[in-house]
């Protein structure tokens, strides 16, 4: 397969390094940031903080200073952040703040150094195990939210993709250039013997404008760049390849796992139960988004991590949200960080995690 940048200014614009998700109201893009986000949209200054909230965990120490990514990341915590906002007494943990952030080098930078701003943050996967190494050991991953979100789109009202195999000669223009994406994209066409394939790796809102104008005929992008540039496209865009099946239909024993909620090392073993309160508000939220997609889309809206409460309703199911966390999780995501060492060392921060990265609970 071939791969060459769409232009110098194009990547110098690229903003995807490390995957993670982010929406703008209106241009929702993918494109990952310098510091490692899979974005949806331009960067934007973090839209939402909340004051801290009481709730009924008794004194277990400080609150929980949480961030997400906007996006499918911050679609799994919608609730968790509107119970924190409006009704703190259904959350098992107290005193949380939050942020929502629009790339992965503000989540990176709130985590790290002196002082930092964030305990828990919700990062791209191969962002957390480069955090990771790169603070040996700083950091812990204790639980998984989203599998993957990213999906082959055919433009000018065609029909003819519906396989990998169809993308056989292709042109793909694709956002996420040595983030997640890309080695997700290297890995499916390497498996599927497609070394015919060009792919362009390019902004995801320059990737959404060239679909809906009929310049282009196949993109990858994530959810819900993805969703909304369907949306826009009014028929002559759809969704031809969903990445997770494609990845599944593999049977290789590992899944696609986009996105890893991590917490720093010494707020996990200072205040454990914390933390379990934490993953119990957030597999709560997790539950209620994916079952009651409606009103979850209203709230996902009014936080600001979709453009409108349609492109949330649509995009929830494509997120493929999940809660893991102990055995489970770590069996998930070990499997993933292999197949990606495979593809490239340096996806990893050179060299695979060992298990202390894991977070198993108290």
């Amino acid at each position: 397969m071939k791969y060459k940048k769409l232009s110098a200014l194009l990547a110098a614009a690229l903003l995807f390094t490390l995957c993670a998700c982010k929406p703008a109201a209106e241009n929702p893009s993918g494109a990952p940031s310098e510091a490692g986000a899979a974005s949806e949209e331009p960067s934007q200054e973090p839209s939402a903080e909340s004051s801290e909230t009481a709730g009924p965990a008794g004194d277990m120490g400080p609150g929980v200073r949480l961030a997400v990514l906007s996006g499918p990341t911050g679609v799994g915590a919608a609730k968790l952040l509107d119970n924190i906002d409006n009704n703190g007494a259904a959350l098992q943990g107290s005193g949380y703040t939050y942020a929502i952030a629009n790339d992965n080098s503000e989540l990176v930078a709130g985590l790290t150094g002196s002082n930092p701003e964030f305990d828990i943050a919700t990062v791209a996967s191969n962002v957390a195990v480069n955090l990771y190494n790169k603070t040996d050991g700083g950091v812990k991953i204790i639980a998984v939210g989203t599998l993957g979100v990213l999906h082959i789109l055919e433009g000018g009202g065609g029909t003819s993709i519906n396989s990998m195999a169809d993308l056989a000669g292709r042109t793909i223009y694709a956002a996420g250039q040595g983030a997640n994406p890309e080695y997700v994209l290297r890995y499916l066409l390497k498996e599927n013997d497609l070394d015919d394939v060009e792919v362009v790796f390019a902004d995801a809102g320059e990737i959404s404008a060239k679909l809906l104008s009929g310049e282009i005929e196949c993109a990858m992008l994530p959810v819900p760049a993805a969703t909304a540039a369907i949306a826009k496209g009014e028929g002559k865009v759809r969704q031809a390849i969903d990445l997770t099946e494609a990845w599944d239909s593999l049977r290789n024993g590992s899944q696609l796992i986009m996105t890893a909620v991590v917490a720093r090392t010494e707020f996990v073993e200072t205040y454990p139960d914390r933390v379990e309160a934490f993953l119990t508000d957030y597999e709560a939220s997790i539950d209620y988004v994916n079952g009651n997609i409606d009103e979850a889309a209203e709230i996902i809206a009014a936080l600001g991590i979709t453009p409108s409460a349609g492109i949330a309703r649509q995009a929830i199911p494509q997120c493929h949200l999940v809660f893991m966390a102990g055995t489970d999780m770590v069996a998930s995501i070990s499997d993933y960080y292999s197949v990606l060492y495979s593809i490239d060392p340096a996806a990893v921060g050179g060299s695979l995690p060992d298990d202390n990265i894991y977070w198993m609970g108290k």
